[in-house]
């Protein structure tokens, strides 16, 4: 499509060459005849006025020397008619005059004044004529005299003349620049038909040369193709309209027994013994060539000249040809036989996966069906307990020694460290069984209302809170709450030995666009070697006198923050603070409602 297009703009350009090389000369040559007609029509014009302008005043001359003949007794009637001559002839060779120097508004002005003095001899000699004609000699002499006296016309004669000179010396300098000019365009015009003769001799010459090397290279890389499509180890066929082979690659034809140099045509129904019998594949085959339909991924099992049976997967393709003719049809193949035995190996694994996932999940909701179960049937005898150890404390009242005493203090704070236990054993069991209520939730908040909270509990301590902006994410507002306030509860506890606790909060960005918290302080820290106990249930790194507490916080955060997709790890080191980090994807919602946020 793009030689075609470039042939066409080719052949436009030749052809606008052509033209301008025929197109401009005839217009130029055409063009300084027509100035140089113009030029001779106005000096003939010129000449023409000039011999007008003479015709008038020797008309007007000879009719009034006949006059003066006609005073002088000259009764010849030619003479008669030459004196009324002038009557006849001027105004109209005056109107003529007038015409012609229409286009100059200095001769109109002298030929209105020779008009005028004209008019005026011509009357003088009326006059003169009808005296005579009465016998007053000397009244039609004294007219004459008063008519050349009166009515001079010589200098508007040589005035209409000069400026009828000027006129035509400035044409014929117009005629000359034109002639000039007429010479540089056909000297112009001849270089520019060498040079665009050049041009198309210079261009027609690399045409010739890169469609010669464009040539080549096609051969070139029609080669190569062949070498490919050789070296290619998927099988590959081109066949005619009528399902005979026309190339087949060395893959094809290792598949299906053909000889390495195979090279003459067969049907294909006819290779691999009977591999390409199948009714529905040719029919398939046959609209891919009439109806133009691509075959893609169509899956066959073919038993090869090998006797295997193999699982083929073919593709398939309607192929227009450049110099016309019927379209040919590309055929390549895939041989997925050990793909689809590892497919069918992977769906019994999954099978068997599933199976193992469905004991795991029943093992899991029995697990914390029985830590509910637990936890509620624990609360009746400890209720029992703290119950009867409050009314045996009534019983003996002040007969009571200081060692009954000491035991029923005893009982009842393990009593209330019992239903403290199992209190956080029924959150932590509620945190696996609930579903998530996703939302946006805004961790700035969530931490400035755990920070608070942990004030509280601190009873006045000297705390330096650092909180970086927190972003906004989707999640359970209520379990990231109790994430927030295990963490900075811990933060507040933890540093309680110190003089000065330094509590930060800071996040950042990773590259995958998730959120990494990061809680970090200055207190107790903890043995990075026991750090696989840390979220551990009921597991604690610190005996509770030095610190209290249960030991369940962080196993809750662990299971929260693995809810909702993300991780939480630590680091520290003993006396020196601790680092605590959780994660947390992002989401586009999240952003949206980030930027709406003032």
């Amino acid at each position: 499509m793009k030689d075609r297009v470039a042939l066409r703009w080719r052949l436009g350009g030749l052809l606008a060459a052509v033209l301008v090389i025929v197109a401009l000369p005839y217009m130029v040559t055409r063009n300084g005849a027509s100035e140089a007609i113009v030029a001779n029509e106005r000096v003939t014009h010129s000449t023409e006025v000039k011999s007008l302008t003479y015709r008038i005043a020797y008309v007007t001359r000879d009719s009034e020397a006949a006059i003066y003949r006609l005073i002088h007794g000259d009764f010849d009637p030619q003479v008669r008619l030459r004196a009324e001559r002038a009557g006849h002839e001027v105004p109209g060779l005056l109107s003529q005059l007038r015409e012609m120097t229409r286009d100059s508004p200095d001769q109109q002005a002298l030929i209105g004044s020779l008009s005028s003095t004209v008019s005026g001899r011509l009357a003088l000699s009326g006059q003169a004529i009808m005296r005579h004609e009465h016998g007053d000699q000397d009244g039609a002499a004294d007219a004459m005299r008063d008519s050349g006296t009166l009515f001079k016309m010589d200098d508007l004669i040589d005035s209409i003349v000069r400026n009828e000179n000027a006129t035509l010396l400035k044409r014929r300098d117009e005629a000359r620049r034109e002639s000039f000019n007429s010479g540089l365009a056909l000297t112009i015009t001849a270089l520019a038909q060498v040079l665009l003769l050049a041009i198309v001799v210079i261009v027609s010459e690399r045409q010739i040369s890169r469609r010669l090397r464009a040539e080549v290279r096609e051969g070139q890389a029609v080669q190569r193709s062949q070498l490919i499509v050789q070296a290619v180890r998927e099988p590959i066929a081109l066949l005619d309209a009528s399902l005979g082979t026309l190339l087949v690659n060395a893959a094809f034809g290792e598949l299906y027994g053909l000889p390495p140099d195979f090279r003459q045509s067969m049907p294909l129904t006819e290779i691999g013994d009977g591999a390409w019998t199948d009714s529905a594949l040719l029919q398939r085959l046959n609209d891919v060539l009439l109806l133009d339909r691509e075959l893609w991924d169509y899956e066959l099992i073919q038993r090869t000249i090998d006797g295997v049976d193999r699982h083929v997967v073919i593709n398939a393709r309607r192929l227009e040809q450049d110099g016309g003719g019927d379209p040919v049809l590309l055929l390549t193949l895939s041989d997925v036989t050990a793909r689809a035995l590892v497919e069918q190996q992977v769906k019994e694994l999954n099978r068997q996966l599933e199976g193992k996932i469905e004991q795991v999940s029943d093992v899991n909701r029995e697990l914390e069906a029985f830590s509910y179960s637990v936890s509620h049937d624990l609360r009746a005898p400890l209720r029992h307990i703290s119950g009867f150890a409050g009314k045996l404390a009534q019983h003996l009242g002040d007969g009571a020694d200081e060692r009954s005493r000491h035991y029923i203090e005893v009982i009842n704070d393990a009593s209330r460290r019992m239903a403290l236990l199992i209190e956080d054993l029924l959150v932590f069991s509620r945190l696996g069984r609930g579903a998530l209520r996703l939302q946006p939730v805004d961790m700035q908040s969530l931490a400035d209302e755990a920070r608070a909270l942990a004030e509280t509990d601190a009873h006045g301590r000297h705390i330096v809170w650092s909180i970086a902006p927190l972003p906004i994410v989707i999640g359970d507002e209520n379990m990231l709450r109790t994430v927030w306030q295990n963490l900075l509860g811990n933060a507040v506890k933890y540093t309680g030995k110190c003089d000065v606790a330094r509590i930060d909060v800071d996040v950042q960005r990773n590259r995958d666009g998730s959120y990494e918290f990061v809680v970090s302080d200055n207190g107790a820290g903890f043995d990075m070697q026991y750090a696989g106990k840390l979220f551990g249930v009921f597991q604690r790194l610190h005996r509770a006198s030095e610190f209290p507490g249960n030991g369940i916080g962080l196993a809750n955060v662990r299971r929260i923050v693995t809810r909702h997709g993300g991780r939480v790890w630590a680091d520290a080191q003993p006396n020196q603070g601790a680092r605590f980090h959780f994660t947390l994807p992002s989401s586009d919602l999240a952003e949206s409602f980030a930027q709406r946020r003032p």
